[in-house]
């Protein structure tokens, strides 16, 4: 008989969304374009974020992510529009931005361990191509929130196109930083893709899978992403 511990977390672990995004295998690294017409993403079948968090639609705000993934990292592409943008003053393209969610952004909250799901790691990218990366423990925060946690190799790119109203960002994230295993097809992770746009009080909050909280950091409605061919 397994364990009650062993149970439990596995019945935490299924209790995921319903969404499911397949990453496609190129065979190298490629430079980040934020350019969804790139040869490279060609193959990537895009998955939509249309609603908030408590699953109420978004209108004028439908966002499409597609994925890939290299031997070494993974890849992800977020087409946004937006109706206004909330953009930081003075925006660093150096070094991180903490708090960098108080503008607009797009997100990735991912991990890798499905018995421990309250641990996992969160990527931003603003319009203007800055980033934070956070370690989050749902039960024993990090100081400071995890934003002091790195991802050594993370690299982000964005481009707006203003006379459309879309803007692009583009991720890059090392494989291993939210996944021990080595990389190969049919590994799957637990993900969740967020947007927030707009000044308050029309500030939009996109959601992927829905989480049933103001709150996206509920991993329990994260959905599954598969490494394809």
């Amino acid at each position: 008989m397994k364990p009650l511990g062993f149970l439990f977390a596995a019945a935490i672990a299924l209790a995921d969304g319903p969404g499911r995004i397949e990453a496609v295998h190129i065979e190298k690294d490629v430079e980040l374009t934020a350019r969804p017409e790139a040869a490279h993403w060609k193959r990537a079948r895009a998955v939509v974020a249309e609603n908030d968090a408590l699953g109420k639609p978004t209108p004028n705000h439908r966002t499409e992510i597609r994925a890939l993934w290299s031997d070494k990292n993974l890849y992800f592409l977020f087409t946004c529009p937006y109706e206004q943008l909330h953009l930081k003053q003075n925006p660093s393209k150096q070094e991180e931005t903490n708090k960098l969610w108080e503008w607009d952004v797009a997100e990735v909250f991912i991990g890798a361990d499905f018995r421990n799901i309250r641990q996992y790691k969160e990527f931003q990218v603003s319009p203007q191509s800055e980033w934070v990366d956070l370690h989050i423990d749902r039960d024993k925060p990090w100081p400071e929130g995890g934003w002091k946690w790195n991802a050594e190799g993370f690299k982000v790119l964005a481009r707006v196109d203003e006379p459309k109203k879309i803007w692009y960002g583009e991720m890059r994230i090392p494989i291993s930083s939210v996944d021990p295993r080595p990389p190969k097809a049919g590994n799957e992770m637990r993900i969740n893709f967020y947007r927030l746009q707009g000044p308050t009080p029309e500030r939009k909050g996109i959601a992927w899978q829905p989480t049933g909280a103001r709150s996206y950091h509920v991993p329990e409605a994260f959905g599954r992403l598969i490494l394809a061919r």
